[in-house]
């Protein structure tokens, strides 16, 4: 059975909240929208709230689920939840070496991993106001 992966992705007047990893990391120095792994027990929603806190320092409200797709990391298998998040303040990265708010057409040019160019494609895909 495939482990649950979450990200989360916030939207501010037409931008997305990404972070780029600090060297040496798993996904070292590629972007991603914020999220993890769900422990044992953890809902998706209630994982995705402990790594923004975690990661970011900031309390976060989860909203529609807005993607979901299989993807692979290591000779594992995941099945990767994303929803929209509102933030509760501004978010301080820990685990990050930068953050930004980036337009979708920027999305198109950053570094994702393979996991998060599925929320790419989703967000592509929607209408946004």
């Amino acid at each position: 059975m495939a482990s649950i992966s979450t990200a989360g992705v916030a939207r501010k007047e037409g931008k997305f909240f990404i972070a780029q990893r600090k060297p040496g990391s798993s996904i070292g120095e590629r972007w991603e929208f914020p999220g993890g792994k769900a422990e044992t027990g953890e809902t998706p929603e209630a994982a995705l709230k402990r790594e923004y806190l975690e990661e970011f320092s900031v309390e976060i409200d989860v909203g529609e689920l807005i993607a979901a797709g299989e993807f692979s990391n290591k000779g594992r298998e995941y099945r990767l939840l994303a929803y929209y998040v509102d933030l509760k303040g501004e978010p301080e990265p820990v685990e990050h070496q930068k953050t930004r708010w980036a337009t979708l057409e920027e999305l198109d040019h950053l570094d994702f991993p393979e996991s998060d160019s599925i929320i790419v494609g989703a967000l592509r895909d929607q209408p946004h106001t």
